[in-house]
């Protein structure tokens, strides 16, 4: 892939998934990112516990992999003067900072945009936040799966009509990434924008901007028809049988999303050895479809627990219309389609381990990027030191003071 980032020096102080999950991206993209760890735990999403996910897994600290990866970490005490003495050395030769700290842990380290940017004129300064760097609640932290997911209204949203509980985050660090994804574009604009101009900029993103923004179509609808929210999923009475999901025989579903129901309608009936289907009044059409769709969904569940879920990707792959397989988080592993882009990848940490991760999305020239293991704790600090002309004997009584790791 062509490293569009490449000679770009971006540096770290942050911690969790949104703002490292940017940072990721542009090292993806071919940026040289350089994180900046609390020199005895680490970010502390190394020692996280999250949807059954536990440090040392595999072999792995797991939720520290998939946003950290392609990067080097560096362990500095930043409450010390001469940590942030390296710090700042650091600062003066890069082109982006990114953080998540809270605003008072900014202003109490002397981390913050001014703070910074009287070392670096020229330093993107991005801050990745829960809420937004205005308002009330600037400087209160969040996570995802409430900001991102809950508060947005997409947590309601997704949730069925007649369920009985909420549907929470699908996942963790899922809103994180979506953020984060845009953070590294908002950066790019940036970095964009001062070889024209001369003149850095500071970028924000937030959770809850993010979670808005995905539910921005929602929110409109919303707003024109006059409702709270949009209708919510109800699989046995949805208007449209063909936008839906089924179970095959051996338990497996299939989800159709054919929004032109009357031009597929007929061939979809045909395939399935039903075109008593498409010629029954209550069916015929979209308009008898929508006012007879519970008895119209009732026949779909018939006919599709008559064959196994191979038997209608086989068979649906004969037709036009929009369908997908309901799949589970590995299956990607082995799916034609997602190994043929290169979207999940086996990365070898050459010490016998392997995990795999995915790319981020976006490619260059047809070529998904080359993903490398994350770092250690601290697995580069004499080697950046040294990029810094800083002596042996120095790092050495660096470490016996715990500046560093």
């Amino acid at each position: 892939m062509t490293s569009v980032m490449s000679g770009v020096r971006v540096l770290e102080v942050a911690e969790y998934g949104l703002a490292p999950s940017a940072a990721c991206v542009l090292s993806d993209w071919g940026a040289s990112v350089i994180k900046v760890e609390h020199p005895q735990r680490g970010d502390s999403i190394r020692g996280l516990t999250a949807f059954g996910v536990a440090p040392g897994m595999g072999g792995f600290d797991a939720l520290w992999e998939p946003f950290n990866r392609g990067k080097r970490s560096i362990g500095i005490d930043l409450r010390h003067p001469e940590g942030m003495k390296i710090l700042m050395q650091l600062v003066r030769n890069s082109d982006v900072f990114i953080t998540n700290f809270l605003p008072e842990a900014r202003r109490k380290l002397g981390i913050d945009v001014e703070h910074l940017r009287a070392v670096n004129p020229r330093l993107v300064y991005a801050r990745a936040s829960a809420h937004g760097p205005k308002g009330d609640e600037s400087e209160q932290g969040g996570f995802d799966g409430l900001t991102f997911w809950q508060r947005s209204g997409a947590g309601m949203q997704a949730t069925p009509e007649l369920a009985d509980e909420l549907v929470t985050l699908p996942g963790p660090g899922f809103g994180d990434v979506q953020a984060g994804m845009a953070l590294a574009g908002g950066i790019s604009a940036a970095l964009f924008h001062r070889e024209r101009t001369g003149k850095a900029t500071t970028v924000d993103m937030s959770l809850l901007g993010a979670g808005l923004w995905s539910m921005q179509a929602s929110l409109y609808g919303a707003n024109v028809s006059g409702r709270k929210m949009l209708p919510r999923a109800n699989r046995k009475a949805a208007l449209s049988p063909l936008s839906n999901n089924y179970a095959t025989s051996d338990g497996r579903r299939i989800a159709l999303s054919m929004l032109q129901g009357d031009r597929y309608w007929p061939a979809f009936c045909k395939l399935c050895d039903r075109e008593d289907l498409a010629t029954d009044p209550r069916f015929c059409d979209i308009k008898a479809r929508a006012a007879n769709s519970e008895a119209c969904i009732a026949e779909l569940d018939k006919l599709f627990a008559t064959r196994t879920f191979a038997q209608w990707i086989a068979l649906l792959r004969k037709q036009e219309g929009q369908w997908a397989p309901v799949q589970v988080a590995t299956d990607s592993n082995d799916d034609p389609q997602v190994l043929a882009n290169g979207y999940v990848q086996d990365v070898d940490y050459g010490d016998g381990r392997r995990v795999k991760m995915v790319a981020s999305p976006v490619q260059f020239d047809e070529t998904p990027a080359t993903l490398r293991a994350a770092p250690g704790l601290g697995a580069q600090t004499e080697e950046i030191l040294l990029e810094m002309n800083v002596d042996w004997e120095e790092i050495a009584r660096l470490k016996d003071s715990s500046v560093i790791t």
